[in-house]
């Protein structure tokens, strides 16, 4: 599918920027988000000279539903609607321990990982049901299948985001009401980190085993919209190691 309206939640980051490049290399229009100004306008202006095609860069603070909505309304208004969103706001807190694990890594967490994946699919929720390609996708972990006790925080918050996003899969089901196979999917891409060339550089001594490229997340997500919404919809895809 061409000439598609995609929105990239989490924008500043090296997973973000490799998404925006890849959804406006082929041809999407590329809508990025972030809380910083300064960070998300270099992002934006990294993509677009990878794509050779404008990234539009968007400053919000995703764990602000009313804001999260203007924006949304903005976005919809200005693009005719919206067909993808990507939602790559995360984080990572750990401990040594179950004992702990402490209440600000919890309230970090909870806000970086559930609170602006809640905000940013129920916001863009109505453009992406009324879109004839709608997705859906979010980084989810596979720690979340088996947690431990070092990352208790980190594990229970994935795993309540993923739940959520499952959740929106079955909004999708239900949008219609008339029986009418639907149009649009909700998807969880679940890595064990990520990793990208800047990491790599700065430690090339290390493996980084079980990694996904940053890259490679970006096009798992690019290739959700020349699937079936049918076959992909709710969805835990658990994508390869980059080597």
């Amino acid at each position: 599918m061409n000439n598609l309206t995609v929105v990239v939640a989490g924008g500043s980051s090296p997973s973000g920027v490799a998404a925006a490049t890849a959804f406006s290399k082929a041809g999407h229009r590329v809508y990025t988000i972030g809380s910083t100004p300064e960070r998300i306008q270099a992002a934006a202006a990294a993509s677009s000279q990878a794509s050779g095609r404008i990234v539009t860069p968007l400053v919000c603070d995703l764990t602000d539903y009313d804001a999260v909505q203007r924006l949304a309304a903005e976005v919809t208004s200005e693009a005719g609607g919206v067909d993808g969103v990507l939602h790559l706001v995360g984080g990572w807190r750990g401990g040594s321990s179950m004992l702990d694990q402490s209440d600000e890594d919890w309230d970090f967490l909870h806000r970086q990982a559930v609170l602006t994946l809640r905000n940013t699919s129920r916001a863009f929720l109505p453009a992406l049901q009324a879109s004839a390609a709608g997705r859906f996708a979010m980084v989810g972990s596979t720690v979340a299948e088996r947690p431990t006790a070092k990352g208790a925080n980190y594990a229970a918050a994935k795993a309540a985001a993923e739940a959520w996003t499952q959740s929106v899969a079955d909004a999708f089901l239900t949008a219609s009401g008339d029986g009418t196979p639907a149009t649009g999917a909700a998807v969880v891409l679940a890595v064990k980190s990520l990793v990208d060339d800047a990491q790599r550089a700065a430690a090339p001594e290390r493996k980084f085993p079980g990694y996904t490229d940053v890259a490679q997340l970006a096009q798992a997500a690019l290739d959700l919209f020349g699937q079936d919404a049918a076959e992909i919809n709710g969805a835990r895809l658990i994508l390869p190691a980059w080597a």
